[in-house]
């Protein structure tokens, strides 16, 4: 097997692998193409890594999943629920994350710049370090969430 970039997505036939480490492929997780779109069922998933910039992912079932260090720019989650999930160091940027739930996920490290989290329910979320430039945050449930060291939408750092 030969050796691709952390996060390289490759396809063949009806099966895409998204590379997870430069290592030949160990430890990559598998996704159908069919399996990453609006209400898909992604619960406990390991998709650390992906390339999902764009993908529609409203309504889907993102409780548990390891979303480290993903790249969902500007993707649509809508409605998603990502309760428990771990975006830490996720790029978010642009991302439309209205009305999701997002009770006790780790959105720590993440970029969020301009994100749309509008009516999100995100009690116990952990957004250290996160980067929340012009993000919307209207009629949003952030109760007990924890932003120390994050850059808040106006620029300012939390303490």
């Amino acid at each position: 097997m030969r050796r691709v970039a952390r996060g390289a997505v490759i396809c063949a036939g009806i099966f895409c692998v998204v590379a997870l480490a430069a290592c030949g492929g160990k430890d990559a997780a598998k996704f159908a193409p069919s399996e990453i779109v609006a209400g898909a069922n992604l619960a406990g998933r390991d998709l650390s890594g992906a390339y999902l910039v764009g993908a529609d992912l409203a309504g889907a079932e993102l409780t548990g999943a390891n979303l480290v260090g993903a790249n969902l720019s500007g993707a649509n989650l809508l409605d998603a629920n990502l309760y428990q999930a771990d975006l830490s160091g996720a790029n978010l940027v642009a991302a439309n994350l209205h009305r999701a739930d997002m009770t006790d996920a780790n959105l720590s490290g993440a970029d969020l710049t301009e994100a749309d989290l509008s009516g999100t329910f995100m009690v116990n979320t952990d957004f250290r370090g996160a980067i929340l430039l012009g993000a919307d945050f209207s009629r949003s449930n952030r109760t007990n969430a924890n932003y120390s060291g994050a850059t808040m939408p106006d620029g300012t750092v939390n303490p």
